[in-house]
């Protein structure tokens, strides 16, 4: 069985390394981590990825949603937002963006598992 390649892109770093470790820890292949819009963006370029795992407040010029819509449009990656905003208005903002999950920090490691297997899924059909 292939290793799933997952970009973690989260601009609190021990948030970052407390999903990385959750990953890896599950089997899946944590290929980057970034804090930036425009990193996630360089990184999807130079790596194989097969998901995104994407905050939607982040370090740079561009946010979560601007660089899932360039990730979906350039590289056709899926993206699960993962955010501690969880209003009406940041909803209706990612619905926008075709997306393959929405989860709310603080999350619990069974949400995130059936997220990620979810859109894993969904991506290849």
């Amino acid at each position: 069985m292939t290793k799933h390649r997952i970009l973690v892109v989260e601009d609190e770093t021990i948030v970052a390394m407390d999903i990385q470790q959750i990953l890896e820890k599950l089997g899946y292949d944590v290929s980057a981590v970034v804090s930036s819009g425009e990193e996630s963006l360089r990184k999807a370029s130079l790596l194989k990825l097969d998901l995104v795992l994407m905050d939607i407040k982040l370090k740079g010029k561009i946010d979560g949603l601007k660089a899932a819509q360039h990730l979906k449009k350039r590289f056709n990656l899926p993206v699960i937002y993962l955010t501690a905003y969880g209003d009406e208005a940041t909803k209706e903002k990612t619905r926008k963006i075709k997306h393959f999950g929405f989860i709310h920090k603080p999350f619990e490691e069974k949400e995130l598992i059936s997220t990620i297997e979810k859109a894993l899924s969904q991506s290849n059909n």
